[in-house]
């Protein structure tokens, strides 16, 4: 690979660094700087991963971090593919196709777990660096034996992963209500059912009142969250294999 022709943006991306100088070693490096970032982020969530707040937890100025970001925005798409981290060994095995496309978007939601505020990043393009490549290339390997073209696999994995986000995104919102309440998960699906019930009438909303006159909001035991995750994901998995099918 010709290293010249590649953009500083993608140099840092990709840790391609440039030939070593005489001198003492740089205080600092792309590595260490996108972690005080993600440390930020987890712990008072991406607004608190600024410019700023990352110099200041490194002890240098603002103004010497872009010899290693050369913008917030870069920052951030740093930031999404440090915390992608390489691809685990689970989906390293073979298999059904669907076994390991479920794997993958399971494997995916952990990493929402594990950075709630990845949620609420924005995406500003494709996947470009090397571990969100490394998703990428899992993603489209569990479809490897299927019958499906480029197009179509590109499709899938894209679908499954933007479901994944944006159910992560759906969760933290929740969440973060339930935390200005105090309630838990059962207790403020409860109190959202019954006072929808007492506003919807019947005539204006039918299949909405029949829906919370129901006991579908009533305090079941069960992990809500992960039934919904779990529901929507074999939905979409079913179509999946519908395409399959079709394409054969």
């Amino acid at each position: 690979m010709d290293e010249t022709q590649v953009p500083d943006e993608l140099a840092r991306l990709w840790r391609i660094t440039p030939e070593s100088r005489l001198g003492r070693p740089a205080k600092l490096d792309v590595g260490r700087v996108v972690d005080a970032a993600i440390a930020l982020a987890d712990a008072e969530g991406l607004a608190a991963a600024t410019l700023p707040k990352v110099a200041e937890s490194l002890g240098v100025t603002k103004m010497s971090l872009y010899r290693y970001v050369g913008s917030k925005d870069e920052l951030l798409t740093l930031m999404r593919d440090a915390v992608a981290g390489p691809v685990p060994s689970s989906l390293d095995g073979t298999g059904p196709w669907r076994e390991r496309l479920r794997l993958w978007a399971v494997e995916q939601r952990g990493m929402f777990v594990r950075h709630p505020w990845l949620a609420t990043a924005p995406v500003s393009g494709p996947p470009q660096g090397p571990n969100l490549i490394g998703w990428f290339d899992a993603g489209l390997r569990t479809l490897r034996s299927t019958g499906l073209d480029w197009p179509a696999k590109v499709g899938v994995v894209m679908l499954v992963g933007e479901y994944v986000s944006g159910n992560a995104q759906l969760t933290l919102g929740f969440e973060a209500a339930r935390a200005d309440t105090g309630e838990d998960q059962a207790a403020a699906e409860q109190a959202y059912g019954r006072a929808m019930a007492a506003l919807i009438s019947a005539e204006r909303f039918p299949d909405a009142a029949a829906l919370f006159a129901s006991a579908t909001f009533e305090d079941t035991g069960a992990d809500t969250a992960q039934e919904d995750f779990d529901f929507g994901l074999e939905l979409i998995l079913d179509g999946v294999a519908a395409l399959i099918a079709a394409s054969d």
